[in-house]
């Protein structure tokens, strides 16, 4: 009766909301979802005795409410719309969060608020890496275990694995992949259909998290921290199992490990699959938004390193120019891996890296930010203007390579850019207004929007802010992950209009 009822609701209204198919997709993602608690409880098993027992309570209160969700419209088949595609995601990662927060609240060690707890778990699934924990070397294994698990599932996004289970659920998922995954540009697949596309993706990002884990244990880490910090690396995450973060392994092997895979791991992950498919490298320098993102990369990189040794900051100038490509790479990258406290180093650099984070990654990479070919069409539009007043009658096209970039794909940018200006300003006040510095807001902001992590002032290395700033940020880094419009658009009359 009630699959009936939710189809015959879904045929009215033309172009209205299909309710009852996002009821039925988002309890079966919950359902899916609550399947990631068990891997902790093995690790609890193995090294901290009774610790499984958080993650117990908050696999089986998550499958609960995802099958009290899914099973009145388990019988409603209607094709998932675009627009059914946005309520979806943007609902998804907010209940995520929360269902995540679940076995932080429950354990004991350490023991944290809801705020807190929240704010750890929607960190961890953004990839933004900023933690509120102090004394994360003597937690138990399966709370590190779950922090970077979390890291891991949503750097390429539940979602985008979903997609490729959710057709022999009789779900469509091409509108769900549009309205998560990251970038200007997306309608582009990978192979013909979208599930062989979702998988395609997770096989390379499976592979480059195997490859990670062994670099990491044959530089010198133990198997459960080459793991962990494989999942942050290729996630662009940034946890780490230490309170001195990478720097606490004192290794040039393993920092060395850590450039290399972040720097990957902001490269768009469509480029690996054809690197992968034909064996060639070629389409790595023929992409115009990869040689921008690797000039980037080595400006900033010069630009720290060339100070870091000039200041004397390290007893010796090969340490300074491996904290400094490192943190560049790091910071550049949205990874937020730390070798040192940046913050305290010499002269705009803590500032400068902080920029470097609002460009990011490649669109289509596990890196957040604005995005590099963002910033790069908005150049090329710029360039277009200043000819322009030489040549006012002349039409030039915006390219990418040889190709002329659409105008509503510009537009789009200048939307997207606009509105980023617009969300940043409201937050840094609202951030100031609830009692921090202006540096502290600042970075803060810049840190969850861009899904950075670590920033400047009270909020360089442990998130140290009352829980009003907590909630600002946990908005922020949603807001950052799921790159603002898919968020804002639920919150337009137009969204809810028939």
């Amino acid at each position: 009766m009630a699959g009936g009822r939710a189809n015959g609701a879904c045929n009215e209204g033309g172009h209205a909301l299909n309710w009852f198919v996002v009821q039925r997709l988002l309890g079966l993602l919950l359902i899916l979802f609550s399947f990631t608690m068990l891997p902790p409880i093995g690790v609890a098993f193995l090294f901290d005795g009774r610790a499984w027992l958080p993650f117990a309570e908050a696999f089986l209160a998550s499958i609960a409410a995802g099958v009290i969700v899914w099973l009145p419209v388990r019988r409603v088949r209607k094709e998932l719309r675009l627009r059914d595609g946005f309520l979806v995601v943007a609902a998804f990662w907010t209940v995520l969060g929360t269902f995540g927060a679940l076995p932080l609240l429950f354990s004991e060690d350490p023991r944290l608020g809801f705020t807190d707890a929240l704010f750890e778990s929607v960190s961890g699934l953004t990839t933004t890496g900023a933690t509120v924990l102090v004394g994360i070397d003597e937690l138990p294994r399966s709370i590190l275990w779950y922090r970077h698990q979390l890291q891991w599932i949503g750097g390429m996004g539940l979602i985008v694995a979903a997609v490729a289970i959710l057709p022999m659920l009789g779900v469509g998922g091409m509108q769900l992949y549009r309205a998560e995954t990251p970038g200007p540009v997306k309608d582009t697949k990978l192979t013909p259909r979208i599930a062989e596309t979702a998988k395609a993706l997770w096989y390379i990002y499976l592979g480059f998290t195997i490859a990670c884990s062994a670099a990491y244990w044959l530089a010198g880490m133990s198997v459960f921290d080459a793991i962990c910090h494989a999942f942050s690396t290729v996630s662009i995450g940034g946890f780490s199992t230490h309170d001195l973060n990478v720097g606490y392994f004192d290794s040039a092997a393993i920092d060395m490990v850590a450039i290399v895979f972040m720097f990957v791991a902001g490269i768009n992950f469509s480029l690996h699959f054809f690197a992968w498919r034909y064996v060639s490298i070629r389409h790595y320098a023929r992409d115009p938004e990869v040689r921008a993102y690797f000039l980037v990369v080595v400006v900033v990189s010069a630009v720290v390193v060339a100070t870091l040794v000039a200041a004397g900051t390290f007893t010796s100038p090969r340490d300074g120019i491996l904290n400094g490509l490192f943190q560049a790479v790091s910071i550049a990258t949205t990874t937020g891996f730390t070798t040192a406290n940046y913050s305290d180093w010499p002269g705009a650099i803590p500032v400068l890296l902080v920029f470097s984070s609002f460009i990011g990654g490649c669109a289509g990479s596990t890196a957040g930010g604005i995005k590099v070919i963002r910033w790069l069409l908005i150049y090329k539009q710029g360039v277009r203007e200043i000819v322009r007043l030489v040549h006012p009658s002349a039409e030039i096209p915006v390219k990418l390579g040889s190709h002329a970039v659409p105008y509503r794909v510009v537009d789009a940018i200048w939307g997207f850019f606009s509105v980023y200006l617009i969300v940043f300003g409201f937050m840094l006040l609202a951030m100031m207004a609830a009692g921090l510095d202006q540096v502290t807001a600042f970075s803060a902001v810049a840190a969850s929007l861009n899904n950075l992590g670590p920033g400047l002032g009270d909020v360089a290395i442990v998130f140290q802010t009352g829980d009003a700033p907590k909630w600002i940020a946990v908005a922020g880094m949603l807001l950052g992950r799921l790159e603002i419009f898919t968020l804002l658009v639920i919150l337009s009359p137009t969204f809810w209009r028939r």
